[in-house]
C-alpha cells in the first residue's frame, strides 16, 4: 500500500526555513548573470545589438524563477505526491514533441527544444524535475520488494529516456539514468545499481560509436593536442581560460577567451570563464557554495521521518548535484564534453526556472519537516 505524505498541521507561527537553502543559489544566479553581463557585451555590440542583451534576458529568466519557486513553495508536497504520475505523462509527452516535424527545434543536430509564443524551451529540465517527484512517490511504498520497485523504476526509466535519446541528447540520457540509480541507492541501497551500470556499459559504449561526432568528442577527450584546431579546440582553450586566471584571475570584464576563442563560453563552458577572469578563488567559491548548499540540505534531510520527504530531497538535490558534477568534470578534462549547463549559473531560461523550482519544493520540504518537529 502507497505511503501518503501527510503534512503537518502547521499553526498561525512563521516557521523557519534555512535561509542559505535559497540565498546560495541566489548568489550563484546573480554570478551567472554577471558573467553573462561580461561574456557577452562583444558579442552583441560587435551584432548590432542590445549591450548584454543576453545578459537581461538571463536575469528576466531568474525573476520568473525566483516567482516559480514561490508557487512551489506555496503548494503543499501532499499535492505534488497525489498528482506526480499524471504530471510525468505530460512530461514525457510534452519531450517526445520535439521530436515531431516542424515542432522541435534543431541546433547542433538535435531536437531539444520546442518554441512556444517566441520562447524556446527545453523539455529535459521539466521532465527531471517531475521525474523525481514520481520516482520519490514509488520508491517511499512501504514494505515493497526491492526487485519489484526496481521493475517498476525501470520501466518509467525507459519511458523517459527514449524521447531523450532519439533527439538525440546523450547528457540528458546519462543524467536520466544516474538520477533514477542515485534515487533507488537511497531507498534500496547500492549493489541493484552498482550491477545495471556495469550491465549498461556496453550499451554506452555503443551510443557513443554510433555518432562520428560523438566519436570525435571521446577522442577530443582522450587526446585534444592531437587536433587542436579542430576535435580538441574547446578543450584547449578552456584549460587556456584556467591557466590564464591564475590563482586571483585577470578580473572581470578582462578574459580574452571571451572573444571567440573559447566556444559556448556563456552556456557550458562559463566555469572556464569563470575560471579565467576570477582565478582559482572564484572556481573554488562555486564548488564551496555547492558544498554548503548541499550539507544544508542534509541537515533537512537528516531531520525527516518521512521516508517520502527524504527520498524526495535526495532526489531534488542529486538532480541539481549531477549536471554540476558532469559540467565541471567536463570542462577540466575529468569526463568527455556533455553539453551539460552549469545549473544557476549558465545561461539558458530553462535550466534556471526548472531548478528554481527545485529550490521551491526543497524549501517546501524542510518547512514541513520544521513544523513537525515543532509539534
Amino acid at each position: 500500500m502507497e505511503e501518503t505524505y501527510e503534512a503537518p498541521v502547521i499553526e498561525e507561527r512563521l516557521y523557519r526555513v534555512d535561509p542559505l537553502l535559497w540565498l546560495i543559489p541566489l548568489i550563484l544566479s546573480l554570478i551567472g548573470v554577471v558573467m553573462i553581463f561580461s561574456l557577452t557585451s562583444p558579442e552583441s555590440i560587435s551584432n548590432g545589438g542590445l549591450h548584454s542583451s543576453l545578459g537581461i534576458r538571463q536575469l528576466q529568466w531568474l525573476v520568473i524563477g525566483l516567482a516559480a519557486m514561490l508557487v512551489m513553495y506555496l503548494i503543499p508536497v501532499v499535492l505534488w505526491q497525489r498528482i506526480s504520475g499524471f504530471l510525468w505523462v505530460i512530461a514525457v509527452g510534452i519531450t517526445s514533441i520535439t521530436l515531431l516535424h516542424g515542432i522541435g527545434l534543431e541546433a547542433g543536430g538535435a531536437k531539444r527544444w520546442i518554441n512556444i509564443g517566441g520562447i524556446r524551451l527545453q523539455p529535459l529540465e521539466i521532465l527531471s524535475l517531475v521525474y523525481v517527484l514520481h520516482l520519490s512517490k514509488i520508491l517511499s511504498v512501504p514494505d515493497n520488494k526491492r526487485i519489484k520497485v526496481f521493475l517498476k523504476l525501470s520501466v518509467i526509466g525507459i519511458i523517459s529516456i527514449v524521447p531523450v535519446i532519439l533527439q538525440p541528447d546523450l547528457g540528458g540520457t546519462i543524467l536520466l539514468f544516474l538520477l533514477g540509480m542515485a534515487m533507488f541507492v537511497e531507498a534500496y541501497g547500492w549493489l541493484i545499481p552498482l550491477l545495471t551500470g556495469f550491465v549498461m556499459l556496453p550499451g554506452l559504449f555503443f551510443l557513443i560509436f554510433k555518432e562520428s561526432y560523438r566519436v570525435r568528442r571521446y577522442l577530443a577527450f582522450i587526446d585534444p593536442w592531437k587536433d587542436p584546431l579542430d576535435k580538441g579546440f574547446q578543450i584547449i582553450q578552456g584549460l587556456i581560460a584556467f591557466a590564464n586566471g591564475g590563482i586571483l584571475g585577470v578580473g572581470i570584464g578582462k578574459g580574452l577567451q571571451k572573444l571567440n576563442y573559447l566556444p559556448a563560453a556563456h552556456t557550458d563552458f562559463i566555469f572556464a570563464a569563470l575560471g579565467e577572469e576570477y582565478g582559482l578563488a572564484g572556481t573554488g567559491s562555486i564548488v564551496m557554495l555547492f558544498a554548503i548548499w548541499s550539507y544544508r540540505i542534509f541537515r533537512v534531510y537528516r531531520k525527516s521521518d518521512s521516508s517520502y520527504i527524504k527520498i524526495l530531497l535526495w532526489g531534488l538535490c542529486v538532480s541539481i548535484l549531477l549536471p554540476f558534477f558532469i559540467n565541471v568534470a567536463g570542462v577540466t578534462r575529468l569526463l568527455p564534453l556533455t553539453g551539460m549547463p552549469l545549473p544557476f549559473v549558465s545561461y539558458g531560461g530553462s535550466s534556471l526556472v526548472s531548478s528554481w523550482m527545485a529550490i521551491g519544493l526543497i524549501l517546501r520540504c524542510s518547512k514541513d519537516v520544521e513544523a513537525g518537529d515543532d509539534m
